[in-house]
């Protein structure tokens, strides 16, 4: 075997030879001689256990004679249980001898079928089995690297916004007398959907659950069916009116989905919002200041941060993901299966959090669909992780002894009352400081360019564009063979 290691262990009262081997995937293969010593004393030992457990009728349990219960069991059983120890113990012995990190459960190889019939207790003999290690990382000159970023500019217009959302939410509704409805109006409401005829003569059928009573709502956009909303807008209390409706392609209901509907709508009463005053008493109403002065310098800090973090965001992902054109790394099945797992369980809290029962909805084929989705990513996701903890060894980089404590510190409090590992939490800790130090580095050290907001949505959306117009050339030239 190419790349091959031998190496001698004890086996307890016998020696174990164990050749290496590196395969694909980042797997190390390890062919392992069982000595005769071990192997006839791992035999006896089945054979007396099997003696003392055994109940068979006309002999008293431990009192079982070796040839009756070899009769009674078989011997290729027999050799099946001793050949499974001897592999299990064999196995995590060369482990330790050869200090190999294993990730997940090993595979034997050898045909287990072979191995039983070839065995003969009292002598060695050698199986093949493999096991994920975690995987060499290769990285490129990454320090020469590139990357466009969008920026995330602070707009001053945020603060504004965001106190005339906390006016509205404050307002009081004040009945509307001598005008018609207008946007910004809440009206009530009764209204019946109908499917258009699909031919001349044919009857409207209406539309099942839309018969409703004294609805309100807010005539604003986005708040109802826009047509609905428009087609309100100008009526005056007591009117009755009819609308078009056209729902949109990728309506939730396949019923509605791209349909033109007809519905009838009368108007039964009408309010408009008076909102507070914008000064001091309105502040305190909302918030914990004084004054709205104390107020607004805190939301544009908050704004200003908000911004800062999103700009810094649009680096780093520009960053991680340019980083896996230079970073090689043969993943280990048992590492992206354990990501993917990550990730499903991490989508279905999310979608459990939305109040979506997942039980309804996940069932094996599902998951299988889920799992094959959700690779790509994880592999990304991996490699980028690994990228980010191999730079922070190569350029020695440390974590802050006081940060380090703090973030564990942290933890503990979020864990109290959970049994964990604490030197297995310190491990995951350091780990991902270490690459929020890696990712600092890359930071002060690569190069960005900062574009305009929306610029790089803009240049992708055009180069799309431009390949479908190229494939759409291409098949418009293309002869078809007569």
């Amino acid at each position: 075997m190419a790349n091959q290691v031998q190496t001698v262990a004890f086996l307890e009262s016998g020696i174990m030879k164990v050749t290496q081997e590196k395969l694909s995937g980042s797997r190390v293969g390890l062919e392992i001689e069982i000595p005769a010593e071990m192997s006839k004393k791992v035999y006896e030992k089945v054979v007396q256990d099997l003696s003392r457990t055994a109940k068979i009728p006309g002999f008293r349990k431990g009192k079982v004679p070796r040839q009756v219960l070899l009769q009674r069991f078989g011997s290729e059983s027999i050799k099946q249980a001793v050949l499974e120890d001897l592999i299990q113990d064999g196995f995590k012995s060369a482990l330790q001898q050869e200090d190999i990190p294993a990730i997940g459960n090993y595979q034997v190889l050898s045909s287990f079928d072979e191995l039983v019939k070839h065995y003969q207790p009292g002598e060695s003999f050698t199986f093949s089995a493999a096991v994920d290690v975690p995987p060499e990382v290769q990285l490129g000159d990454y320090a020469s690297l590139k990357v466009q970023a969008e920026e995330n500019p602070y707009d001053v217009a945020e603060v504004d916004q965001f106190l005339e959302e906390r006016r509205t939410e404050k307002a009081t509704l004040i009945p509307v007398e001598g005008r018609n409805a207008q946007s910004g109006d809440v009206a009530v409401v009764d209204y019946t959907g109908k499917y258009l005829p699909l031919e001349d003569g044919e009857e409207s059928l209406e539309i099942s659950g839309a018969q409703v009573s004294d609805f309100e709502m807010e005539l604003s956009e986005g708040r109802f069916l826009d047509d609905i909303v428009k087609g309100i807008i100008g009526m005056n209390i007591g009117e009755t009116k009819e609308v078009s409706v056209e729902f949109p392609d990728d309506y939730p209901r396949e019923d509605l989905a791209g349909k033109t509907t007809l519905f009838t709508i009368s108007l039964k009463d009408l309010k408009e919002k008076e909102l507070p005053a914008l000064d001091d008493d309105f502040a305190q109403e909302v918030s914990e200041f004084e004054t709205l002065s104390e107020l607004q310098s805190s939301l544009e800090q908050q704004f200003q941060e908000k911004a800062e973090q999103g700009a810094t965001a649009n680096i780093e992902n520009a960053i991680l993901k340019e980083l896996l054109n230079y970073t090689e790394i043969d993943l280990p099945e048992t590492m992206i299966q354990q990501e993917v797992e990550t990730m499903l369980r991490q989508t279905l809290s999310q979608l459990q959090s939305y109040g979506i029962d997942t039980k309804k909805i996940l069932n094996q084929e599902t998951m299988a669909q889920m799992q094959q989705e959700s690779r790509p990513e994880a592999i990304n996701r991996l490699k980028q992780s690994l990228a980010l903890e191999e730079i922070g060894k190569q350029r020695s980089l440390t974590i802050p002894a006081d940060k380090l404590e703090a973030e564990i510190d942290k933890w503990k409090k979020q864990l109290a009352g959970q049994k964990f590992d604490p030197e297995r939490l310190q491990e995951v800790v350091e780990s991902d400081l270490m690459k929020e130090e890696a990712m600092k580095w890359l930071r002060e050290n690569v190069t960005v360019e900062l574009l305009p907001p929306g610029s790089l949505a803009e240049a992708s959306e055009a180069e799309e564009n431009v390949a479908e117009s190229e494939v759409s050339e291409s098949a418009a030239t293309t002869e078809t063979p007569e």
